[in-house]
């Protein structure tokens, strides 16, 4: 599903933030990304979301060298991709309901047939109460919920989560976490980049540890 050879990332004329990465992610497969803050975490998530190309190497995704995609092909490409940022990216002048049910409008789907799965994903993630309210009244962690909903509702090939559960409880946490597997048993691969050590060791996930710029994996 991705491939990385001897990738290599820098932002202008500045050192590599990210060197000689090289690695796989398979269908169907379930690992967290780590390291401490400035290691680059975000930005190999940003490379897989398509958001950035590399500096060298080579990049597969889905088949396709990243690199080569005109900016359609790319957009194609995202919609295969369900994405967490740590600033939510919700839209404000939207409902909740209308910022996760986004995905299936953008596919196309006809309101009647996810209108129940919408809301029940929202009650499930503990905004039942939330569904009409719009972003700037939710709290950190509500617009948290919000924006996993958003990124799941769709049942993506691949999921992206950068720090999914760092405004939230840690009950809540394992209950975002049994999501996330949930999606992964369907069919999703899934890749959640966090600093919770107590989190990812409930879980006998792979680990990709990032330190300084490279990359080092952990069966």
């Amino acid at each position: 599903m991705v491939r990385f050879e001897n990738v290599g990332l820098r932002y202008g004329l500045g050192p590599e933030v990210l060197r000689d990465l090289t690695f796989r992610l398979e269908p169907h497969s379930f690992q967290f990304l780590t390291g401490p803050s400035g290691a680059g975490k975000s930005s190999l998530l940003r490379l897989l979301y398509l958001s950035l190309k590399p500096t060298r190497g080579l990049i597969t995704l889905f088949g396709h060298d990243i690199v080569t995609l005109s900016p359609d092909a790319m957009a194609t490409l995202r919609r295969r991709i369900g994405i967490v940022f740590q600033d939510f990216r919700l839209l404000d002048h939207l409902s909740t309901y209308d910022n996760v049910a986004l995905p299936l409008r953008v596919l196309g789907r006809d309101e009647a047939s996810y209108r129940a799965e919408v809301i029940e994903l929202l009650h499930w993630v503990g905004l039942g109460e939330k569904i009409w309210s719009l972003p700037p009244v939710l709290s950190g962690g509500e617009k948290q919920r919000a924006a996993i909903a958003r990124a799941v509702i769709a049942r993506p090939q691949l999921l992206l989560a950068d720090e999914p559960t760092g405004n939230v409880d840690p009950t809540l946490a394992r209950r975002l976490l049994r999501l996330f597997l949930e999606l992964n048993k369907s069919g999703t691969s899934v890749l959640i980049a966090t600093h919770d050590i107590a989190l990812m060791d409930l879980y006998d996930a792979r680990r990709l540890v990032l330190h300084e710029g490279r990359l080092h994996v952990y069966e």
